[in-house]
């Protein structure tokens, strides 16, 4: 895997003024994924959102590990039943231009 497009941890955490043990934490509890390259850890850019959103909601609103983990857990259900529902709209929108028609 090439790190050209990985986000160095090190420097991810520089940047944020975090403890890296932060990052680890959120690894050892399935919210992200952490890519070991040459004894360099690092993280893909699509994670980024997510975990700025777990840096806010623990130092911002200091809300624990497991709390991030529920939220998390919740948001991302959330996340599925709303496109679930879209995509039943539009079924119906369908189904009922077809009776019209």
């Amino acid at each position: 895997m090439n790190s050209k497009n990985l986000i160095q941890i090190k420097q991810f955490c520089l940047y944020h003024e975090i403890e890296d043990t932060f990052i680890s934490n959120l690894n050892n509890y399935g919210l992200i994924e952490i890519i070991v390259l040459e004894e360099e850890q690092y993280l893909q850019p699509e994670q980024l959102p997510s975990i700025e959103k777990m840096i806010r909601l623990h130092y911002d609103l200091k809300i624990n590990l497991e709390g991030i983990d529920a939220i998390t857990h919740l948001l991302n259900k959330i996340e599925v039943l709303q496109k679930n529902l879209t995509a039943t709209q539009n079924k119906l929108r369908l189904f009922e231009q077809h009776q019209i028609g």
